[in-house]
């Protein structure tokens, strides 16, 4: 199968779209990548001139079509669906090409995604607030696909005793600090007691006295150093994006989820809808509701590394064997193929 995979690159490290080109590739599929924010005009100025956001966006899409006449794909798919217009969607569906979506962001900004669902032969959400939020609309075939892990990347790894030095604490964090995360930073702050580590965009934002600066180690890092920053400490914490207004549904396991446990950490997360119908808390890692049962966890497995150890291990098996980028796209694929 031709597949025309259209998402986003990230330049300074790898991110889910290497990870799901990688895997069309192990499932035996010839894979042409587009850059969906392949924009020629920069942003802050798109942002304030919606005229030429609109004509950038146009252009993109035209480029997109004339790849996909050149290419001739078997399935399109789309890896979050902000650029790509309905109207390109039906003329890429006119060309007899299968057209997916997978939607990979908290709905934070969800208007023009749920505007071009219904255009497509197949739409895969990350989270299950998306599914929720789809099913209003008329969406052909609409299903749950959860993120994975690369165990190509994300996996145990030996450190050097200098590396041990530097990236060793007891919980580390490795995360964007942004304002937009303020569950996130009230959650850290709760545990500043504790050895602990953070890594990560946006933390440099933090102002000079705040409970949490003394404990920023670095800033935006790359896969195979934070595969060691989990192999070196204790404990992985991971919170996830909350709408602060209460008003945005947020109930996806984030891709770290899968990543850390990959690592064989073990991991310590917020208790997350969709978490909690992949992964058994106590079995596989451990989940808390709140600042004082996150304390309470990462006291009592400080106290007791060998019942963490056997967590971490029965996690990493589990992700293994059931979520990698390798098993979502021959869901897609199979679903597609109809088989």
């Amino acid at each position: 199968m031709k597949v025309l995979f259209s998402s986003n690159k990230n330049p300074h490290f790898e991110t889910f779209t290497e990870y799901i080109e990688r895997a069309f590739r192990k499932n035996g599929c010839e894979t042409l990548f587009f850059e969906n924010r392949d924009f020629r005009i920069p942003g802050r100025i798109r942002k304030r001139v919606s005229y030429l956001q609109q004509w950038d966006v146009r252009k993109l899409n035209r480029r997109l079509l004339d790849k996909a006449r050149a290419y001739k794909p078997d399935l399109f798919l789309e890896a979050g669906g902000w650029n790509v217009l309905p109207d390109t969607v039906d003329a890429l569906r006119d060309m007899k090409i299968k057209t997916a979506l997978w939607t990979i962001d908290p709905p934070r900004i969800f208007e023009p995604i749920a505007k071009a669902a219904p255009h497509y032969d197949f739409v895969f959400t990350g989270g299950s607030e998306a599914y929720e939020i789809l099913e209003n609309f008329n969406v052909k075939s609409l299903h749950w696909l959860p993120f994975a892990c690369d165990p190509d990347v994300h996996r145990p790894v030996k450190v050097s005793a200098e590396e041990r030095k530097r990236y060793r604490c007891d919980v580390c964090f490795i995360g964007s600090g942004g304002a937009i995360y303020a569950q996130r930073r009230h959650f850290l702050e709760s545990i500043v007691d504790f050895d602990l580590g953070i890594w990560g965009p946006g933390w440099n934002t933090l102002p000079p006295h705040a409970p949490l600066k003394q404990f920023i180690r670095g800033g935006q890092i790359r896969p195979e150093e934070w595969v060691k920053i989990f192999s070196a400490s204790k404990i992985v914490f991971h919170s996830h994006y909350q709408d602060p207004s209460g008003k945005i549904p947020c109930y996806q396991a984030a891709p770290r989820v899968y990543e850390a446990l990959a690592c064989g950490a073990f991991l310590v997360v917020d208790k997350q809808r969709d978490v909690l119908n992949i992964f058994n808390p106590g079995k596989d890692l451990a989940v808390f509701d709140d600042a004082k049962e996150l304390r309470d966890l990462i006291t009592y497995y400080l106290q007791h590394p060998r019942e963490a150890k056997a967590i971490a291990e029965k996690g990493r098996k589990k992700v293994v064997a059931h979520h990698t980028y390798r098993h979502r796209i021959k869901e897609i694929l199979d679903t597609v193929m109809g088989v």
